[in-house]
């Protein structure tokens, strides 16, 4: 049996996910506290419990996804070509086993292109560690002969896009065939 803070939790990662959904189906400005609350099964009040308001519920999803690919790429060790073959088959392996996960890219996705968001949201997104890291490692795969030529940057954005597509294709479709890491790593590996 659960106890008290594990009841808490679990209600709080319901209303989320609950939220996570009404996001990406109406968007940050068309999601309304009810809607959240009725699809949750809970009074607006508890809602309020949980989540002082919207925002800081939205803001609390944005920063799950800022967090989760960080988290997966800081234990990444290894070669370039290694890091990233093994940075795709974890996030693959994270989007099928949770649709949570695979629609926070779709979420992510929507955030950053969402001018109603909200400062605070503003402020999370602005910053990119996972994007970062990525250069840093592109610039040591040059340098070892690896990965291609060309600017760090554009190939990382290539490469999360890529990526990025094909997560948003699982959470709208489970069944969508996912290509294999190393189609994707091509995007990066220098070809003789």
């Amino acid at each position: 049996m659960l106890n008290r803070k594990e009841l808490k939790e679990r209600r709080r990662m319901e209303i989320l996910s609950v939220g996570l959904d009404l996001f990406i189906k109406k968007g940050y400005s068309a999601t309304k506290t009810l809607d959240i609350s009725q699809k949750a099964g809970i009074s607006e009040g508890l809602l309020f419990h949980y989540f002082e308001s919207k925002e800081k519920l939205y803001e609390e999803l944005i920063k799950i996804g800022r967090s989760r690919p960080k988290e997966v790429l800081e234990v990444i060790e290894g070669e370039p070509l290694d890091f990233f073959t093994t940075a795709v088959d974890e996030i693959v392996r994270h989007t099928k086993a949770q649709p949570f996960v695979a629609k926070m890219f779709v979420l992510m996705a929507q955030a950053q292109c969402n001018e109603a968001a909200p400062e605070s949201v503003k402020k999370i997104l602005a910053g990119n560690d996972s994007l970062d890291f990525s250069i840093q490692k592109i610039k040591q795969g040059q340098k070892n002969g690896s990965i291609k030529k060309g600017d760090p940057a554009a190939l990382a954005l290539t490469f999360w896009g890529a990526l990025q597509g094909i997560a948003e294709q699982m959470a709208v479709n489970p069944d969508f065939p996912i290509p294999k890491s190393e189609w994707i790593v091509d995007i990066l590996r220098k070809t003789n």
